[in-house]
């Protein structure tokens, strides 16, 4: 009954953190903190930087990296099925209305 239900919450959170990493790459929103503004001279190094949430709000450092391995986790599930989609021959590419 206990596992069951501890299964059932990671199943949820796992589901969760994989639809917040596809709106955000699907979207291309990016999150930019207000004491950080980004000109046009500024360069960004990384796309990940430009795209990442900023977790540097969370002031205890062992919540700041599980919250970071748990979007990331996310964003691996994410391109995998992403990756599956595009591959498989169940699925093919719709013309946007």
């Amino acid at each position: 009954m206990v596992l069951g239900r501890l299964a059932h919450y990671a199943i949820d959170a796992l589901l969760l953190s994989t639809v917040v990493a596809g709106v955000k790459q699907s979207t291309g929103f990016a999150y930019v903190p207000f004491r950080f503004i980004i000109t046009s001279t500024t360069q960004i190094s990384s796309p990940s930087l430009m795209y990442s949430p900023d977790t540097e709000f969370i002031s205890n450092p062992t919540i700041r990296s599980l919250t970071e391995q748990y979007l990331g986790f996310g964003e691996t599930v994410f391109n995998v099925l992403q990756g599956t989609v595009v591959t498989s021959p169940y699925f093919k590419r719709s013309e946007r209305q």
